[in-house]
Order: C-alpha cells, then structure tokens, then sequence
C-alpha cells in the first residue's frame, strides 16, 4: 500500500514530471522523454507520481494552468490515466489510455523534422506491446475476450508507417517490425509477418545495413524462425547464423534463444553441434538426438523425442527433428556396410533386408521386409544412399563408389 502523500506534495510531483517532459521535448533530450514513459518499468520515480495522481485527482487542471504544459495536454492526461490504471492493477484501462497517449506523440512526432525521438519512439512500441500482453492476461481471468494485443499489432503498422518513408526516422523501423513480430508469434499469427517482411527486404528506402545491429540480431532471429516453420532450411541457416554471430557475448540468453532453433537446422544439413556447446547454453534436450544420428539408433531418437516432446512442440521444432529419422536409417545402413566390409569386402555392397531387419528388432523397431524395403526406396529416392534393389533376391545393392553421400551443409532433397 502507497504511504500517505499530502495534496501539496502530489501537486509537486505532478508539477515536475510536466516540467521535465516539457524540457525534454524542447531540448530533444529522447533518454529523459524515453524515462518518462516506461509505464511498466516500476520505476520509483513513476510509481511515486502514480500515488501523487491517485491522491491529487485533478491533475487536469494543473495542465491547463500553463501553456507550456497544455500544448501536449492530449498525451499528458492519457500519460497520467495510464500511469494511474497500471498502479491500481487496472492493466486493461491502462493500455487504453496508453495508446490513446502513444496516438498523440505519433502525431507530434510526424511534425518534428529530426530523428531525436526515436529512443523515445522505441519506448512506445515496447511499452504497448508489454501492456497489451499484460492486459489481455487480466481480460482471460475475468472470462472477457483478450484482444488488446491484437489491437497492438494494429497500432504499431501505423508507427511502422510513419518510418517506412526517406530521412533518418527510417532507422527505427526494424525495432518496431521486431516488436510486431513478438505480437505475432504470440498471437499465433505468424503469416501476417510476411508484409512486414517485403517492406524491410524490398522496399528501396531501406538498408538492412544502416540498422542498429542490436534490431538487426532480433529480426533475423524471428525471420530464421519462420523459415524453420516453412522448412526452408539454408535459408534459416543462413539467418540464425547471422543472429548468432552479432548477438553479444553477454546476452546468453539470447545465445540459448537462437541455438534452440539453429541446432535443429544444422542437424537437418548434417552439421552435428559439439557437446560443449550443448553443456554451456543448457540445450540437453538435444544430446540424445545428436548420439542417435552418430549412431544410427532408432530407438535413442524416438525415446529423445518422446521424452522432450513438449518442449519440441512449443518451439515449433519436433516435425523438424522428426524427419531426422532419415538420417538415422542412412547411418544404421551404412555400420552394417561397415560390419560387413570387415568380413567379406567383395560382398560388402549387397545388404540383405533381412539384415536390416534383424537389426531393427534388436533396436525393439519391430518392421518387415516390405516396410523395410519402402525406407531403401525413400533413402536412395532422396540421395543418401547410392544404390538400386534386387527385388526378388530381397537385396540392396550399394554402389561401390560414395554409397552414402554426406549433405555437406544441404538438406535432404525433397
């Protein structure tokens, strides 16, 4: 509970939080303006103007006392209604009030020729995302219809709008696609990504390069995560590789972010994660995939994916993993050519299914020949095994020379 503020001491307060949103605009000072709106920071300086509010309950007035304050009397008013909704826990009304807020600075913001403000700009985009997120928590525990971020992603279009154009404002528009993207794949509507997409990737007025590399990091992140979903898999190679390299040092969790999406992609191109790696940024979950594929076991797959499962699906990586199994028949196939190079080189080449078979039952993989036979098709089909059947003879012929290609860094041909 707030301890007890007299009315003098919340009209001070009040008093300085206008003055310094008043200097921070007119000496284009985007850090201070930046401070005075994190609405969910809990910070003790607005925390402390939240009870003011609460206590003086017409702040109004003292707006509209000075002209210096009453210019910006649209976004102070929605600033205070915000602030004070978020202290008394009314989340729903404080986004309300906040974006009507944010609305007014766009305004503002169109008119000032500079991009002092973008800091400031960046505040707004994150602020109405995280209290949106917060108040249609608050909604689904009353039973009411969550849609707050919903209306956010909406509302930060329009932000993306007013950069999307020439001069040096445009620089902010990576942060505010990123943060349209972590609306998007919260709501589960990641399709809506694309358009964002074609505006940043083919859109003349924009350099991927001129961008802050911290927003450049993220959007490569998300867009390396959609090609996971639509297995494109160089291509998300190639971007969460990106996102990898430039993420800081310091920020492993991030690191752990990335690796929990570019793991399975490697593997995907025959690229094997060493188990340090594993070890440091806590992705466990994926030694045993891992030592299946080196193995060729069947059955450590099936129980690693049947074990983590759960947290697979919630990442959008258990189908990827799942076509992993491919891989894993090529190596099982490929120690029994080895096991039979050893003994008899001549006949080396020639594997009967029943072999193959047999093998499997040991793994507790109970197939018969005819399934047996379908998955040699499957893997000489999509090039990792070289070879031709013997059908009547029940026999796979290898060929002699590279009979198990490597993917060397491509995926599996579809």
């Amino acid at each position: 509970m707030a301890a007890y503020i007299s009315m003098g001491e919340a009209h001070r307060r009040i008093t300085e939080y206008l003055t310094r949103f008043s200097d921070a605009i007119s000496s284009q000072d985007g850090k201070s303006l930046s401070r005075l709106l994190s609405v969910s920071s809990d910070s003790a300086a607005l925390l402390s103007l939240a009870d003011a509010l609460n206590t003086f309950q017409d702040a109004n007035r003292v707006i509209r006392q000075s002209e210096r304050f009453s210019q910006y009397g649209d976004i102070l008013l929605h600033v205070f209604r915000a602030l004070q909704s978020y202290r008394l826990k009314n989340l729903a009304e404080s986004y309300m009030a906040f974006e009507k807020a944010s609305n007014a600075i766009i305004q503002e913001f169109r008119n000032w020729e500079t991009a002092w403000a973008l800091e400031a700009l960046y505040v707004i985009a994150y602020e109405i995302r995280i209290l949106a997120e917060r108040a249609d928590m608050e909604l689904a525990s009353k039973g009411k219809t969550p849609e707050k971020l919903k209306g956010a992603g909406s509302f930060l279009m329009k932000v993306f709008g007013v950069l999307a154009g020439k001069g040096p404002k445009r620089v902010g528009a990576l942060y505010v696609t990123c943060q349209l993207f972590k609306i998007y794949f919260k709501l589960g509507t990641v399709h809506l990504c694309r358009s964002v997409i074609r505006s940043i990737e083919t859109a003349r007025i924009f350099d991927f390069e001129e961008f802050p590399v911290r927003d450049k990091v993220t959007y490569m992140y998300y867009t390396g995560r959609l090609e996971v979903y639509n297995e494109n898999f160089l291509a998300a190679d190639h971007k969460l590789s990106y996102a990898l390299t430039y993420c800081s040092t310091e920020k492993e969790a991030n690191i752990r972010m990335i690796l929990k999406y570019l793991v399975p992609v490697k593997l995907s191109i025959g690229i094997f994660p060493k188990a340090s790696l594993l070890e440091k940024f806590n992705l466990n979950e994926y030694k045993d995939v891992v030592l299946a594929l080196k193995r060729g076991d069947l059955r450590l797959l099936r129980h690693a994916l049947e074990e983590h499962e759960d947290r697979f699906l919630r990442s959008g990586v258990y189908l990827v993993l799942e076509k992993l199994e491919l891989q894993v028949y090529q190596r099982l196939v490929k120690k029994i050519y080895i096991m039979q190079k050893e003994r008899d080189p001549n006949r080396a080449h020639q594997i009967k299914l029943d072999v193959i078979v047999k093998t499997l039952r040991w793994l507790d993989i109970d197939m018969d020949v005819d399934e047996v036979e379908c998955i040699m098709a499957i893997l000489i089909y999509k090039n990792l095994m070289k070879g031709y059947f013997a059908h009547k003879s029940k026999v796979v012929v290898l060929s002699k020379q590279d009979p198990f290609p490597k993917l060397n860094g491509k995926p599996v041909n579809a």
